[in-house]
């Protein structure tokens, strides 16, 4: 397979320059650290579904800038957070990239650009990016729209009824001093 078609190992000089185009689909466990974030319970995770796309960007006076978009998605069982039972939650990302000369100039453009900036490869690993970025995306606290089953929403706990009828100890101790026992 051709370096600049191979989204394990792209050419990102020549894959923006001939303004190419990838896409595919991986079962998720090609992608092993986004397969740790699922959680078992009957629910099946989807394929990772990916596309790349390269450009670049004419700069007058200046080199043209290398981009690469990116977008992945993926249904991924996780835990709901409300009623702790499995929820398939979709996550997806669309994002672009800018990529520089050496880790300096990336470094100097990374807080001053609004863009992300990574440095320039030709042996560039796309499918990590897609995996990292999937991880990136991934909600915070997983919910269903509605739970599958009804949640006990009452603030009421028995024991502390219960515990509220027993008589006070220090009335108790109160009625001796009236000497009322």
């Amino acid at each position: 397979m051709e370096k600049k078609s191979d989204p394990s190992h792209l050419d990102v000089v020549a894959f923006a320059r001939d303004g190419a185009s990838l896409e595919g689909q991986l079962p998720l466990t090609a992608l092993q650290r986004l397969h740790d974030e699922q959680v078992a319970g009957g629910l099946q995770a989807g394929l990772v579904g990916w596309r790349l796309e390269g450009r670049l960007v004419p700069l007058s006076g200046d080199a043209d800038q290398i981009w690469l978009n990116l977008q992945a998605s993926v249904a991924l069982p996780m835990q709901c957070q409300r009623c702790l039972t499995p929820v398939l939650v979709t996550v997806a990302t669309v994002r672009s990239f800018r990529f520089v000369a050496d880790e300096a100039t990336a470094a100097a453009l990374d807080d001053e650009a609004e863009e992300d900036i990574l440095v320039v490869s030709r042996d560039f690993d796309a499918l990590a990016l897609v995996e990292d970025e999937l991880i990136l995306s991934l909600p915070l606290v997983p919910l269903h729209e509605v739970c599958p089953q009804a949640l006990p929403m009452s603030a009421a706990d028995p024991e502390f009824e219960t515990a509220a009828v027993k008589p006070n100890p220090f009335g108790v101790l109160a009625g001796f001093k009236t000497g009322k026992s």
